[in-house]
């Protein structure tokens, strides 16, 4: 892999960059994250489970290794009585990421994300936010990191102050928004305009992340496309939604009862959804392809195979050939069983 993100970017025979996140609720399904504060305690607490996720994303086919320090900024901390655990989580989320990442050659982003602290309509809330970021990404700058994912961001204001953070720092910046809201940004701007003014702010990398699905995600994006000359990121969750509900969080059961967050699983896209997104995503002129919450390393797995790649973990992709049900010289004696299975 190339040096650096930027680098990367730039090398069109490589194809798209692969990215993969969700950490935090496929380490809360492992039973290492508590739902609720989704704060990923698990990375000073049980470090291991987060060296072995990011290794299969690596196995997977994964360009990028997130460090986990989603949610791990002093507001969320306080929540869980950890406050003074803060340097100390963020600095081993890097160095874990970056211990993997050197078993493959895999690029280490930082991670700040949407703080819950800021409000477009009180001033103090700015310097509080831009006080939370500087922290965190200043040990991560310490640690050792290619460039930094600002993600999630409800509000375009808050996502700026991240860029301005970043660009402050010296790294590269990929900054992506929540499309949360039907067309716009909480603080009112379309997702389009958003992103037009991040590039221009200084963001290389611009995009969506999180809350939509394939389906209700990639419409937004022939958009954004046409309207920067920047690199544009595109990580979707791994859910069913539609038009009559656009995002995971208005997702319900049969029973009309609220899926988001943790009932979440019979929405749940195949591995060749996945795969199809992919593909669907380059053909748009996505430059970082990715998958957000929910994400698991066998849809990993299918995407970077859909972009035309062999990975480690493709050693083991399906070969349904030599399935005893499905092969091609199936034994008589098994044959009446397939009518069964058809029923």
């Amino acid at each position: 892999m190339s040096s650096s993100i930027m680098d990367r970017l730039a090398d069109q025979g490589s194809g798209p960059v692969l990215g993969a996140e969700g950490y935090v609720f496929e380490l809360e399904r492992r039973g290492y994250i508590k739902a609720g504060p989704f704060v990923p305690e698990v990375v000073l607490d049980y470090p291991d489970a987060v060296r072995e996720l990011h290794r299969e994303f690596l196995r997977a086919g994964a360009d990028v290794m997130v460090a986990l320090t989603y949610y791990a900024h002093r507001e969320k901390l306080r929540d869980v009585g950890r406050e003074g655990d803060l340097e100390a989580m963020n600095r081993a989320a890097v160095r874990i990421a970056r211990e993997v990442a050197a078993e493959g050659g895999a690029l280490v982003a930082g991670n700040v994300c949407n703080t819950w602290a800021y409000d477009p309509d009180d001033p103090a809330t700015r310097q509080t936010v831009r006080a939370m970021y500087a922290e965190q990404l200043g040990w991560a700058v310490e640690e050792g990191v290619d460039f930094v994912i600002s993600e999630t961001n409800d509000y375009l204001g808050e996502a700026l102050i991240a860029v301005e953070v970043i660009r402050d720092l010296g790294l590269p910046a990929m900054v992506t928004l929540a499309p949360t809201q039907p067309d716009q940004t909480r603080d009112g701007y379309g997702y389009v305009e958003a992103c037009r003014i991040l590039a221009a702010e200084g963001a290389q990398i611009v995009g969506l992340n999180c809350d939509r699905g394939p389906l209700t995600m990639l419409p937004l994006v022939a958009g954004i496309r046409e309207a920067v000359d920047c690199a544009i990121a595109v990580q979707p969750v791994p859910y069913r939604t539609d038009a009559t509900a656009p995002t995971m969080e208005t997702l319900r059961s049969a029973d009309g009862e609220r899926a988001f967050p943790i009932a979440l699983d019979s929405f749940t896209c195949t591995r060749f959804e996945m795969a199809q997104f992919a593909a669907q995503a380059r053909e748009l002129g996505v430059d970082y392809v990715g998958i957000c919450c929910g994400a698991g390393p066998h849809h990993v797995r299918a995407m970077a195979e859909a972009l035309g790649r062999e990975v480690p973990a493709s050693k083991y992709s399906p070969s349904m050939d030599l399935h005893p049900m499905f092969r091609a010289d199936l034994a008589a004696k098994d044959a009446a069983f397939l009518t069964s299975w058809s029923a």
